[in-house]
């Protein structure tokens, strides 16, 4: 078999051929640029206008965002796009679209556009790339929302659209958490109310029925000593019925969320027995340096701080049950599921200190024995009054704090740049020097091929 000598290519006598033949090169060239610039002049113009957002927070979703993501279903690792996808999800997307005209260049008909609405609306991924180019400035919490559209109207529209949605929907899902926790507040609110209500007639009725209006000296200072024991009392009962609220709208949106048939008990776990135990003790101890001494003493200043390093070491370890059992949900999903073995836990102690503080008032109160019944009565009406009017009014707080919270997460995302609207003689595409460039470079290769076919004939 013979084998075909290979042929090498003469740069040299192919410029040659090329400028010999330079008119129609330079022909085919230009008439490449001019197809391409004519073309750019004639397709569809396109308008852009960007709204820019700020991010309040770019370490973790808010309560609003989260129980959007929930509702979706999703889940990621960063918040500031968690964000971005939302923006791009149906439930922001779908009303931009039914407030657009669907396709003007197309003359569809009604019923036929309609139709064509509703495909996009199930699948808004192709009109997203089209429309909308959502990016985040590296390195802060600025999101741009650029609209695309065949008019500056249409741009600007969608635009804001986007945004508007977003932080309706937002807001609304915000509402929805925050309102489950306010609802089981008020709900125990009514109830401490009515208890106060009663332990105040109590009072009031053994106050006239046996004409103690005054106590004596010596139960003044009995009273004052067990002011201690009456306050603590006192937190940890609104501490259980807040946390007891928590844990109450907490499971009520993993029910929503479909959390599934994930059982766990973190009061069971040694270690979380263990530093509950050691803060039960201390509040104890609390209650009896603050018997002595002022709240600026050095001892109930180390008290206090040694308390407050169990309690942030007993959420740390109840993170990490919860953790090593829900790893096979969501992000969203295990936040809501640690939010309530957190509420468990705190109710638990709150118990378990309340416990312990009634029994050792009870033994305070046993060493004042020698008080007429009427005064150790009048004591007991006293206190069991004050501890239940202040539990409703810490309630009240409680629910307050929650309403303010409630109007914050809203506001995760604040407009920085309103969308404009663009100039009807600059539109953003089609990118004239750019198809032009274009054009000119396919110009060029086209030239070059003619010149190669030049330069095979002559050789043979």
């Amino acid at each position: 078999m013979e084998k075909e000598e290979e042929r090498s290519i003469d740069l040299g006598r192919l410029a040659r051929v090329a400028w010999s033949h330079k008119i129609p090169v330079a022909a085919i060239i230009v008439v490449c640029t001019l197809i391409a610039f004519i073309c750019s002049m004639f397709l569809p113009k396109e308008y852009s206008s960007t709204t820019v957002v700020q991010t309040r927070g770019a370490s973790a979703l808010s309560g609003g965002a989260a129980a959007a993501l929930a509702a979706l279903g999703g889940g990621s690792s960063s918040a500031t796009t968690q964000y971005i996808e939302l923006m791009k999800s149906r439930a922001v997307v779908n009303p931009v679209i039914d407030e657009m005209d669907f396709d003007p260049e197309n003359k569809l008909s009604d019923e036929k556009e309609q139709e064509a609405k509703e495909r996009t609306k199930i699948s808004p991924g192709g009109w997203v790339k089209k429309h909308l180019d959502i990016k985040n400035t590296k390195g802060t919490s600025l999101i741009a929302v650029t609209g695309k559209g065949s008019t500056p109207e249409e741009a600007q529209k969608i635009s804001q659209g986007v945004v508007e949605n977003f932080l309706r929907m937002q807001t609304e899902k915000s509402k929805e958490t925050q309102s489950l926790l306010v609802k089981f507040l008020n709900d125990r609110i009514e109830t401490a109310k009515t208890e106060a209500d009663e332990a105040n007639a109590k009072f009031a009725q053994y106050q006239k029925e046996h004409q103690v209006y005054s106590p004596e000296e010596q139960s003044k200072i009995v009273i004052a000593k067990m002011n201690a024991f009456d306050d603590e009392i006192g937190k940890m009962e609104v501490q259980k019925r807040a946390s007891q609220a928590k844990l109450d709208a907490a499971q009520s949106k993993l029910g929503e969320v479909n959390a599934g048939s994930l059982q766990y008990n973190v009061n069971d776990n040694s270690t979380v027995q263990s530093i509950r135990s050691q803060i039960v003790s201390k509040e104890v101890e609390l209650v009896g340096l603050r018997q002595q001494y002022t709240e600026k003493h050095p001892s109930v200043i180390a008290a206090e701080k040694q308390l407050s390093d169990l309690q942030q070491s007993l959420e740390s370890e109840v993170a990490a049950v919860v953790s090593s059992k829900a790893a096979t949900v969501n992000p969203t999903q295990s936040a809501l599921m640690q939010d309530a073995a957190q509420a468990q836990a705190a109710i638990a102690v709150a118990d378990a200190s309340r416990n312990a503080l009634q029994k050792r008032a009870a033994q305070k109160q046993a060493e004042y024995g020698d008080l007429p019944d009427e005064i150790v009565e009048y004591m007991q009406l006293k206190r069991d009054s004050e501890i239940k009017n202040e539990i409703y009014t810490n309630l009240v707080k409680q629910c307050e704090q929650d309403k303010i919270q409630e109007a914050m997460e809203s506001m995760d995302i604040q407009i920085i740049d309103e969308a404009p609207l663009p100039m009807s003689d600059m539109p953003s595409g089609p990118n004239v020097k750019l198809i032009t460039a274009v054009g000119f470079v396919a110009g060029v290769l086209i030239a070059f091929g003619f010149s190669l076919l030049l330069y095979r004939r002559e050789e043979y």
